[in-house]
């Protein structure tokens, strides 16, 4: 079996995703400027932090879709679903070896593909779980795309749907949580504009943000069913209420005048990817969170519009114009309303009536999720990444532990320990490194983790800084900024941080960085400014297709080792790497996102193709040990114009949140590119997808 190349050494990388993706999800941040500063040559902003973060002045602060590749290139092709040369059968060959596949990878591979529908193996089916608008409770209507209201949304499934999870409670109920990033709304009303948007639709839209807990139960034909009306069903939106924890707590910044007490938030927004703890609660990372305030030309304190725009908040008018109808929204209003947001949240799905914690000590930044891993000795440590480029790799080291059945204590494991960013060190020569990624001499890229301490948290509510020019609660807010101090290593796009349950290794999707080393005609971008150069971690000059990363960490400590397991693309083309192994054995692949593990220890990457790569997203398995270690093959793919979000991959089942079908620059709700999931002419609506064996059997044997 062999992949049938896509020529992404000699194309211009147009972007596979529509511009009204980037713009609805994050802002377009990918086609702006880089927040980080220290991204640049330039380090100017050096002096902007020293001058704005005396603690006397922080407390005053009251694309269209391509269809050619270069000059014609066509999908990649796989070979034949006979099972053999590694497809679907339990051994593979590259003409001279042959290794056994791993248990979980043994399926036939998919082809790549652009098809408006779920592509699964053959002896695979799969089917929708639930899809945007479908009620959860009984009083509430079907979805009726011309009719939509505000109130019907807060009892309907939301939105983009990103993080998925399934949790059993302990009374027994079997509970599939995802999280809802963003609304798109010319995808969602007739003829849309921000200048005309009206409060309903202003409304619904918030309603469509957050998360739904949504009780299933599983059929005799394996796949889940939803349990409307269940006790346990619950919408958390943007209007919900959230408890701040934490040392940020009820600090000065946080306070506004709907909350002079700076301990509450009503509501969460761009919820992207979360984690699962093992005490049974959802942590959710709220991301791209800067573009649903507007009113930022008109402030006038140099100090709040430098601090806004370290996290990207820098629009005269909001994305969705949300502003027009609340104040919170408007930052000539409600200047401290953003550092309100950007944390990871905690829900307990268990108890419909708990109120949901922001966490102020795993820091404020464009958290992609939360991942939590427990050393032997008991030690509960939370991984996160910041999912912009140039932005860093996180850790929160608590200093309480968990107690079996005592969820009030656990869900307070987070508010006391040690908040770290990561310094990566290659361990070759810097001219080995050439952007090229060809690989250094010593036949790895890879080196050390340095944890650098920011801030701890202690167990009286107290905090103490590691940072000149911050105290702690500080650091909790202005994460970045104090984080921007001390060094560490600027990634490309840290999203999903992940460890594995079987190993403890840490792996991270680093998505891409289109800016690494790019350079404008004279040297310099936009700004007139260089942007940072190719290291041994960031081996690819203007990286399109992405990493990941593999850390051997000692998880209380503060050191570690790692290495790429993964530079993702095609693998006909010399810069790609897979782990060592054959690359024309694998699945071709770009822009890594979203990771899990199954219950043999593979590592399953879902992926955001924001550049390069003609073909629907999809959830790919690889392998990360023994011969195979790269061993790479595409699972399935969605439908057109969707990215595939939050895996689980169970022993039976997998599941994957297929999140903005149809997303085009030339669809419009009049004519759509894709009608999935309901067929037909209708609209397209982001859904959670199920797949299984056909047979009943385990996935992947």
């Amino acid at each position: 079996m062999t992949i049938r190349g896509i020529n992404l050494l000699t194309n211009r990388f147009v972007s596979s995703r529509s511009r009204t993706t980037c713009v609805y999800k994050c802002g377009d941040a990918c086609n702006g400027e880089a927040p980080n500063e220290f991204a640049s040559a330039n380090a100017y902003f050096g002096d902007v932090v020293k001058k704005s973060f005396s603690r006397r002045r922080a407390l005053q602060a009251g694309g269209g879709a391509a269809l050619v590749i270069g000059g014609g290139s066509v999908l990649a092709a796989c070979g034949d679903n006979s099972g053999n040369n590694g497809n679907g059968g339990n051994t593979i060959s590259d003409g001279e070896n042959e290794y056994e596949v791993p248990r979980g990878m043994r399926f036939d591979m998919v082809s790549p593909n652009m098809d408006d529908k779920v592509t699964v193996p053959e002896g695979y089916e799969d089917r929708v779980l639930i899809a945007w608008g479908d009620p959860i409770f009984e009083d509430v209507p079907k979805f009726d795309f011309e009719n939509q209201t505000a109130k019907a949304q807060e009892g309907q499934y939301g939105f983009n749907n990103d993080y998925g999870a399934l949790v059993e409670t302990p009374g027994g109920q079997l509970v599939h949580v995802s999280s809802h990033e963003y609304t798109t709304e010319p995808m969602m009303f007739h003829d849309w504009t921000p200048e005309d948007t009206t409060e309903e639709q202003v409304n619904i839209g918030l309603a469509a943000h957050g998360l739904t807990v949504l009780a299933v139960d599983k059929g005799d034909d394996g796949f889940l069913t939803p349990v409307i009306g269940h006790p346990l069903n619950r919408r958390i939106t943007a209007n919900t209420e959230f408890e701040i924890a934490g040392p940020a707590a009820g600090h000065d910044l946080l306070k506004t005048e709907d909350d002079p007490t700076g301990t509450k938030v009503y509501g969460t927004l761009n919820n992207c990817a979360g984690g699962l703890t093992p005490w049974g609660t959802i942590l959710s990372g709220e991301e791209n969170c800067n573009q649903y305030f507007g009113g930022f030309d008109q402030i006038e304190d140099e100090e709040v519009q430098e601090n806004l725009s370290r996290y990207g908040i820098t629009s005269e008018t909001s994305t969705r114009n949300w502003e027009k109808f609340h104040d919170r929204f408007d930052l000539t209003k409600q200047q401290n309303e953003p550092n309100r947001f950007f944390y990871v949240v905690e829900i307990d799905p268990a108890d419909p009536e708990s109120t949901p914690i922001k966490h102020s000590a795993l820091g404020r930044f464009k958290h992609e999720g939360g991942n939590i891993y427990i050393t032997d000795d008991g030690t509960v440590v939370c991984y996160s990444g910041d999912d912009e480029r140039f932005e860093y790799i996180y850790k929160f080291v608590s200093s309480r532990k968990m107690v079996e059945g005592d969820l009030a204590h656990n869900m307070g494991i987070l508010n006391e320990g040690t908040l770290y960013v990561a310094q990566f060190d290659g361990n070759s020569p810097e001219s080995e490194i050439d952007g090229s990624a060809q690989l250094p001499e010593d036949g790895a890229f890879d080196g050390s983790i340095t944890w650098i301490p920011l801030m701890t948290a202690n167990a009286d509510g107290t905090s103490e800084s590691h940072v000149d020019g911050f105290d702690g609660a500080e650091v909790c807010i202005y994460t970045r900024q104090a984080a921007d101090t001390v060094n560490p290593t600027r990634m490309d796009r840290p999203e999903d941080v992940e460890p594995s349950p079987i190993t403890g290794k840490v792996y991270a999707a680093l998505t891409n960085n289109k800016y690494r080393g790019a350079t404008g005609e004279d040297g310099t971008d936009a700004a007139g400014r260089e942007y940072e150069g190719v290291t041994e971690v960031a081996p690819v000059t203007e990286n399109k297709n992405g990493y990941v990363i593999e850390m051997d960490d000692d998880h209380a400590g503060t050191s570690g080792t790692w290495n790429l397991l993964l530079v993702c693309g095609d693998p006909d083309e010399a810069y790609t790497y897979f782990g060592g192994f054959d690359k024309s054995q694998v699945s071709p692949i770009t822009c890594p996102d979203n990771l899990a593990f199954d219950e043999y220890g593979n590592l399953w990457v879902s992926t955001d193709a924001l550049y390069a790569m003609e073909m629907n997203d999809g959830l790919y398995a690889v392998s990360v040990d023994g011969d195979t270690r790269g061993l790479t093959k595409l699972f399935m793919s969605v439908p057109y114009g969707a990215e595939t979000c939050g895996p689980i991959v169970e022993h039976d089942l997998v599941m994957v949140n297929a999140q903005h079908p149809g997303e085009n620059d030339e669809a419009t709700t009049e004519d759509p590119t894709s009608n999935w999931p309901d067929g037909g002419d209708s609209q397209p609506r982001p859904a959670v997808i199920q797949v299984r064996r056909t047979d009943g059997g385990a996935i992947g044997m």
